[in-house]
């Protein structure tokens, strides 16, 4: 095969690869752009399927009535709470196992692999967890979400796969010079793995931010649900108008698009933190990708 047949193979590969990517690309905004006209869209172009991409019968009048509700901006500041505290401690719990794991050394590190991998397959159940929760004392609590979720296996996975990608003269240098065990995972290891931190910083904060069944079922206070339980009450029709004081007109047009609109609202802070992270994102993962 002569240069010049390469060279045009490798501009149909890239022109083929560009269409798909495009394609999919297209498939995937789609959803999104849709769900904010619709978002925008007033009742009777939403029940007439008038709206595809652009919204018709411009209104804000749904994002009026629940930006309007002070327990809206209560469970907002409870998500925000729960998912910074909550991804703070799984990611120092997901690390500091990761990094055990990672020395093969270590004496039981099989069986303490083997425990972490069997919780991906077997669980206790809905109903004793819900007992285990209650007789901790742990409901109506930031704890009841916090620490069931605090360990991904999969996240804790990943990490121990880039701890062990690492090199270990590295970690035996330092031990060298003087540090000890928390001193050469301060020091040396995690300066090194800013990429998967960050990937799974992004990981946990998205799965904690989205998570509203754990909430809705420890806790029985309003007060303390996150933005995710408040919502779903919303599509639910647990709210109603005297909640908001709204008219009646305006909780007809609220039901109307009001899933597009909580999607949107649940969406929007993940979409303006992700940009910071995304560089990161892709090293983060293939580095820390499991091996054979």
């Amino acid at each position: 095969m002569t240069t010049h047949d390469m060279n045009r193979g490798h501009r149909v590969f890239q022109w083929f690869n560009g269409v798909i990517l495009t394609v999919v690309v297209v498939v995937t905004l789609y959803p999104f752009v849709n769900i904010l006209a619709r978002s925008f869209s007033s009742q009777g172009a939403i029940s007439a399927g008038e709206v595809n991409l652009i919204p018709k019968g411009f209104n804000l009048t749904t994002y009026k009535i629940v930006a309007s509700d002070p327990m809206f901006w209560t469970n907002y500041r409870n998500t925000i709470v729960y998912t910074v505290v909550a991804t703070f401690i799984a990611i120092v719990m997901t690390t500091c196992y990761a990094y055990v794991l990672s020395k093969k050394h270590l004496r039981g590190r099989k069986f303490l692999v083997g425990v972490a991998v069997f919780t991906m397959f077997f669980s206790g159940g809905l109903i004793p967890n819900y007992v285990l929760i209650s007789g901790l004392g742990m409901k109506n609590s930031l704890w009841a979400i916090v620490l069931p979720n605090a360990i991904s296996v999969f996240n804790l996975l990943v990490m121990k796969a880039f701890f062990e990608s690492l090199p270990q003269d590295l970690e035996e240098a330092a031990a060298i010079d003087g540090l000890n065990t928390y001193g050469i995972l301060w020091k040396i290891v995690l300066p090194l793995s800013k990429a998967v931190l960050a990937t799974m910083i992004l990981f946990y904060a998205v799965s904690f931010w989205n998570s509203w069944f754990p909430a809705f079922l420890y806790m029985n206070d309003s007060d303390l649900f996150p933005v995710t339980v408040y919502l779903r009450n919303l599509i639910a029709g647990a709210t109603g108008a005297d909640s908001f004081g709204a008219a009646a007109a305006e909780v007809t047009q609220a039901g109307a698009n009001i899933q597009a609109v909580t999607i949107v609202l649940t969406v929007l802070p993940i979409l303006v933190v992700y940009p910071f992270v995304q560089r990161y994102f892709v090293s983060g993962v293939m580095l820390g990708a499991v091996k054979g």
